[in-house]
């Protein structure tokens, strides 16, 4: 008879939104969970003791610090994450459910801490994947406008028990996922009740339009306030227009009611920087008539005219201690690929 060995086990190591108390750090093992019961033992074991001024130090305050994640975005599929270490939720579900649940698990995040999808459109490449997620997830709730909803069961092969899982939300009335404080606001775009979102944690602010074709009045209010912009960059118009695309086709997405050209994206921008921006994530760039380094270099050079040089991309250090920090971060999101999980 063969034995079997058991496979090694390689260091515990405590996910984003486990309880740090019970996790403690040994020398040539990672970390080992020590139960509460036998926490509260251990603490009444050293009751009295004053093995170092450390013991006597107020506790840490819970960080403030936002994580945001890409899936995907673009025509092929939508979907990123915003939240914090308590939990967060999901912008759009056009990206492959399984994918999502992976790069989430990847990074320390479980599905149960996510509370929700918030929708901005019933367009194909930001619902298809709506229900596989809710249906794996039972406790997540599916956000939307009314009308957006019905645009969903009216446009595509969705099960009708999404239903069940449907939550309405208003245009310029403020609902709550977890710790964050969610306004939908007017996005010009064809799809059926076109929304971008306001997001707030504490003092942290967000604004996203993930499709449009013009900047509204409400979009220009809303990112204004934010320290972090996503905003579609979606063509290049030298490339649109010299490209193959039907010219009904390119109508469309010229449209006000369509898709923005690097140039506006990049002026927008600009007229509305200050020191509060920190970052910017350009979004729903088009595999045909668009590249990263187009919309990366629209948007930087329109910053560099007005005087920001110091361009990072949330991830690169500086060279030594005595560089400066970045003014602002400018990265394009990627079509197919998830990104690292950004620390806002």
């Amino acid at each position: 008879m063969s034995s079997r060995r058991k496979p090694s086990r390689s260091p515990l190591q405590p996910g984003l939104f486990d309880n740090l108390d019970n996790f403690v750090e040994r020398q040539d093992s990672g970390f080992e969970f020590i139960p509460s019961g036998r926490m509260e033992e251990i603490a009444r074991m050293h009751a009295g003791r004053n093995d170092s001024a450390i013991d006597d130090m107020a506790p840490l305050e819970v960080s403030d610090e936002l994580f945001f994640m890409s899936f995907g975005s673009g025509s092929s599929g939508n979907c990123s994450y915003l939240g914090d270490r308590r939990g967060g939720f999901l912008i759009d579900a056009g990206v492959d459910a399984k994918n999502v649940t992976a790069s989430l698990t990847r990074n320390g995040i479980d599905m149960k801490n996510v509370g929700g999808i918030i929708l901005t459109h019933d367009h194909h490449d930001h619902i298809s994947q709506a229900y596989a997620l809710l249906r794996a997830n039972r406790h997540m709730r599916l956000y939307c406008t009314p009308k957006a909803f019905n645009g969903i069961l009216r446009r595509h092969s969705v099960s009708r028990r999404i239903k069940d899982y449907h939550t309405p939300v208003y245009k310029e009335f403020t609902f709550r996922i977890g710790a964050f404080d969610i306004t939908p606001f007017e996005v010009m775009h064809d799809g059926a009740d076109n929304a971008g979102f306001f997001i707030t944690h504490g003092s942290r602010t967000v604004a996203i339009a993930t499709d449009l074709g013009c900047i509204s009045p409400r979009v220009d209010h809303y990112m204004r306030q934010a320290e972090t912009i996503v905003i579609e960059a979606n063509y290049d118009l030298q490339m649109l227009v010299s490209g193959s695309y039907p010219e009904h086709l390119k109508a469309r997405i010229k449209a006000a009611n369509g898709h923005m050209d690097n140039s506006e994206t990049a002026a927008f921008l600009a007229a509305i920087h200050t020191d509060r921006l920190r970052n910017i994530f350009l979004c729903h760039l088009s595999h045909d008539n668009n590249t990263p380094s187009r919309a990366y270099r629209a948007v930087t050079d329109a910053l560099a005219g007005i005087g920001v040089t110091r361009i990072g991309d949330l991830l690169s250090l500086p060279a030594d201690s005595s560089s400066l920090a970045p003014q602002i971060n400018v990265i394009p999101l990627p079509r197919y690929e998830s990104t690292h999980l950004y620390t806002l």
